[in-house]
């Protein structure tokens, strides 16, 4: 039994860092998720949950942290029995989570491993459930386990990993991601991602005579009577199924894709940061051989409003705003593309230089 419960604590304790760290590589990702969570909570349990909504990425950031030093701290041994409680308390909390979002279908993405992995609710469900047992186990042996360190040092171990990771996180937020796992990462041609890889396949479940029959084409018979249709290849559907570009004139989405377009993103106005946007007007209006667009979620008048007191003289689209902080995790963001191939990405915070532009363009 010795070994069953060493196991599971190095299994469980690399889970934790793995997907804390995933998360420290984007905390503006899980915040979004968080906001989702809040929002939930809200409408179906209680009001107040709104009011944690402006804090998601103080939450973010904590929880990531967390995850990443409770999984250090139980591999290397320190304090077990306090960590082997604080890590229980968290499992049963995730447990509920995903359940919840599951079997009512609330949140389809936990973003338990961020952009990184993507689980189904019932998978992310079943995963904590697994992770529930493994917790418990390591809580009823807690008296058992032994130190790697000395108290001292795995203070100063804990407490270092707290700093960095943490460091890490607000150096995420600051400038961008570490590693993009979304589709819009730099060397991606949009266009492909929103092509399914291969044709897609369909199963049509009928009905007849109290009987369930299945086709793969819709029956001529017109005495089945339709039941369901299930895709059964999922893994060739398009990875990006909902840009769309456009303004009063009408759709711009193909135009997007053609030619150089230096895309300044800002998905809501009333969140935009203007500390650096005497730098973006001035790559905008310096820049040589690119469009250069607006891309917004926000109305008419707000963006107006806007665009009038900072003086930003493009043509500026709209989008989904989901879309947009998906593209990039800053507000404003700038995005590189040639003929819908992914150049360049940058924070608003290392707005790049006319030569840096020029430079990745072919």
């Amino acid at each position: 039994m010795k070994y069953i419960y060493e196991a599971a604590r190095y299994l469980v304790g690399a889970l934790f860092i793995f997907s804390g760290i995933i998360k420290i590589n984007d905390p503006v990702g899980t915040a979004i998720k968080l906001q989702e969570y809040f929002e939930v909570f809200a409408y179906d349990f209680a009001p107040f949950f709104e009011w944690f909504v402006p804090a998601a990425l103080f939450f973010a950031i904590l929880l990531s942290v967390l995850e990443v030093v409770l999984g250090i701290a139980l591999i290397i041994g320190f304090k077990i029995p306090r960590t082997s409680w604080a890590l229980l308390l968290m499992i049963v909390f995730f447990t509920f989570l995903t359940f919840y979002s599951a079997y009512f279908n609330k949140v389809t993405d936990c973003g338990c491993f961020g952009d990184a992995i993507k689980l189904t609710p019932w998978q992310s469900f079943y995963k904590d459930l697994i992770l529930l047992v493994l917790i418990i186990a390591i809580f009823i042996n807690r008296q058992h386990f032994t130190p790697w360190f000395g108290e001292k040092f795995g203070y100063v171990k804990v407490i270092g990993s707290t700093i960095f990771f943490t460091l890490m996180a607000n150096y995420a937020v600051r400038h961008l991601p570490f590693i993009d796992f979304r589709a819009y990462a730099v060397g991606n041609h949009l266009p492909t991602l929103m092509e399914p890889s291969e044709p897609l396949v369909y199963e049509y479940v009928m009905t007849k005579d109290g009987e369930e029959y299945t086709f793969d084409s819709y029956p001529s018979d017109k005495s089945y009577e339709f039941k369901s249709m299930d895709l059964i290849n999922p893994e060739a559907q398009p990875k990006i199924t909902d840009l769309s570009i456009w303004n009063d004139e009408g759709d711009f989405t193909d135009r997007l894709f053609g030619g150089s377009k230096l895309l300044i993103i800002i998905y809501s106005v009333d969140k935009a940061s203007t500390a650096n946007i005497e730098e973006i007007k001035k790559l905008t209006t310096q820049v040589k051989g690119t469009e250069a667009w607006v891309l917004t979620a926000s109305g008419y008048e707000d963006f107006e409003k806007f665009r009038h007191e900072n003086q930003l003289a493009i043509p500026y689209f709209y989008a989904d705003a989901t879309v947009l902080k998906t593209m990039v995790r800053s507000n404003p963001g700038i995005m590189l593309l040639s003929n819908g191939t992914v150049l360049g990405k940058w924070h608003h915070n290392d707005t790049p230089e006319v030569s840096d532009i020029t430079q990745l363009l072919p």
